[in-house]
């Protein structure tokens, strides 16, 4: 696996299992993963020698992240390397414009977009779409970063010129209910699974809360969303996870099932962490069967409702250590299930998450939300008897 984050990290307790060793290229020896992974490799993803390296050996090659350059990644499989998934359906995840074109082509329906250069270009895009924008650079960027809600002429001059040579698009941003995520994955073979549709909670762009199955979201357009999902990994040749990030929106011309396409992700991703105590195979152990042509598993929810928090790291570091603030979670909540990254906090990071499985909604969104709360900051603060 290119990368060693917390992706690699919790595919690696999935290998396990498996019988499996994950070999990972990490850029730090305290890199989540390299610190529980045996087999490590140090280097970059963009260092053709350290690659070189890591591939060696290997009977597939999969990634924790996206950014890998394009002519490295095709030198390796020009070498004849298993790359899973394929140079020509990741470049789907890698370049924003790339995707939005090719869905967009194959009659998916997403935001109206423009490639832009200029400050002149953005403004005839909002002339036709109105104010305000959102700006995105083409390649890059997660959790809210490299995209830009821009309000008016003036604020985009402003932006794009902290911007210069910038690969961007533009966006019509657009009235939606909410975000919601489809998780499948393919295998080689073209073998499909799907999970519950989720809907997922941002603040500042950054997710904060999974909820899965997506409430109050009717079963045709959960359906829908599952079958795009499978479609646009059919139509890319993805093997592996695919995350398809949705807006739902009214139902129109444009988007009869009411959803537009907003981001994919070749990945396990943040949207399928509740998977790993709520579904009956989760998305880290799906992830490693397609990539190693094994047959796929059951994706069966073990709840009705399953919540996953992530915890962030907190304005202030609390003064109470991470182990102390579990040793009070657990106590109070002793079937939340945490956890953590291994990694430093720092202000807005993801350290861990908390998922909490039940039967009610509110109340197992609260205690979820309580838990993830108190692993951040040290502080409860109970909205009431529900969520204790």
């Amino acid at each position: 696996m290119v990368g060693a984050g917390q992706l690699a990290r919790m595919t690696h307790q999935a290998a396990i299992a498996l019988g499996q060793s994950l070999r990972v290229l990490a850029e730090a020896r305290d890199d989540p993963a390299a610190v529980v992974c045996s087999d490590v490799v140090l280097g970059r993803p963009d260092d053709p020698v350290a690659l070189a390296e890591f591939v060696r050996g290997c009977d597939a090659v999969t990634y924790d992240h996206e950014n890998v350059p394009a002519e490295q990644l095709a030198a390796l499989a020009g070498a004849g390397v298993p790359l899973r998934p394929s140079p020509q359906a990741l470049v789907h995840a890698q370049d924003k414009l790339v995707m939005r074109e090719r869905l967009t082509g194959l009659g998916v329906a997403c935001p109206p977009f423009a490639p832009v250069g200029s400050v002149r270009e953005v403004r005839a895009f909002a002339a036709e779409h109105g104010w305000p924008v959102i700006l995105k650079a083409r390649r890059g960027g997660y959790d809210g970063r490299a995209v830009w809600q821009l309000t008016d002429p003036g604020h985009a001059e402003s932006v794009l010129d902290s911007l210069p040579g910038a690969e961007l698009l533009v966006e019509q941003r657009v009235p939606m209910r909410r975000e919601l995520a489809a998780l499948v994955a393919r295998s080689p073979f073209g073998q499909g699974a799907a999970w519950p549709v989720v809907q997922t909670v941002q603040d500042h762009g950054i997710c904060v809360q999974v909820i899965a199955p997506a409430p109050d979201l009717p079963p045709a357009r959960a359906e829908a969303a599952q079958r795009l999902g499978l479609r646009i990994a059919g139509e890319l040749g993805v093997v592996g996870l695919l995350a398809v990030e949705l807006f739902e929106v009214a139902p129109s011309a444009a988007a009869p099932d009411g959803l537009l396409v907003n981001e994919l992700a070749m990945r396990p991703h943040n949207s399928g962490h509740w998977t790993i105590e709520g579904s009956r195979t989760s998305q880290f152990e799906q992830h490693l069967r397609a990539v190693l042509d094994y047959p796929l598993g059951d994706t069966t929810s073990t709840a009705p409702v399953t919540v996953m928090a992530n915890v962030l790291g907190a304005a202030e570091l609390p003064a109470m250590g991470v182990d102390e603030r579990l040793h009070h979670l657990f106590a109070r909540f002793p079937d939340a299930k945490a956890h953590l990254y291994g990694k430093a906090e720092r202000p807005g990071r993801k350290i861990g998450h908390v998922t909490v499985l039940g039967t009610d909604l509110d109340r197992t969104r609260g205690r979820a939300e309580l838990a993830a709360q108190w692993m951040s900051t040290a502080r409860w603060a109970d909205h009431g008897e529900a969520h204790g």
